[in-house]
């Protein structure tokens, strides 16, 4: 059964305040799949210790920042961008967003400097859940879902910055929580 809740791909999933769990801690996850099946999708503000050139030995020069998309295969690399026409075959996500596309074109690219890294953001691994796993953490409120958001802050690098801008682009209702303490203890 396909969530009601979540509306369309490139929603993104948003944790709640004093989640514990350390892989989506203050988290921000664009979905990129949400079907039947499960649903996919990648952590946007959780840095990895490594550059693209670390990961990716033919793209010598690439600087981009790695991040990590959630704690499935991560030993793959992803991406999302918002240039399909210097990557072709991305899948379109809606809202100026896709995800892939032909990979050798993009070393092309990215050697040629012809990508900047406000346009791209790559991930090791991902998010996944299966078939009605996503519901249930929806419904004990581990995440808030959000279509409500400016596509160019995907690609923002600050790892707080861009949880707190989520939870204000949610509207009053929610824009006290962006100042909630990481440890409630503290509060």
């Amino acid at each position: 059964m396909l969530s009601k809740v979540i509306p369309a791909k490139a929603t993104l999933l948003i944790s709640e305040p004093f989640m514990a769990d350390p892989n989506f801690k203050r988290s921000v996850i664009l979905l990129t799949e949400h079907h039947s099946e499960g649903t996919v999708g990648y952590v946007m503000n959780h840095k990895s210790d490594f550059l693209l050139k670390d990961v990716i030995s033919d793209c010598w020069d690439a600087n981009f920042q790695v991040y990590l998309g959630g704690p499935v295969a991560t030993d793959t690399l992803h991406f999302i961008h918002k240039v399909p026409d210097k990557i072709p075959g991305g899948a379109d996500l809606g809202n100026g967003l896709f995800w892939g596309g032909d990979f050798e074109t993009l070393k092309i690219q990215i050697n040629n400097y012809n990508i900047e890294e406000e346009e791209i953001k790559f991930f090791i691994g991902y998010s996944g859940w299966s078939e009605e796993q996503l519901d249930d953490e929806l419904a004990v409120n581990s995440w808030i879902v959000s279509d409500k958001y400016n596509p160019d802050m995907i690609f923002d690098d600050s790892e707080t910055d861009l949880w707190k801008e989520a939870i204000i682009n949610m509207g009053t209702k929610y824009a006290h929580i962006a100042n909630f303490p990481t440890d409630p203890a503290l509060n």
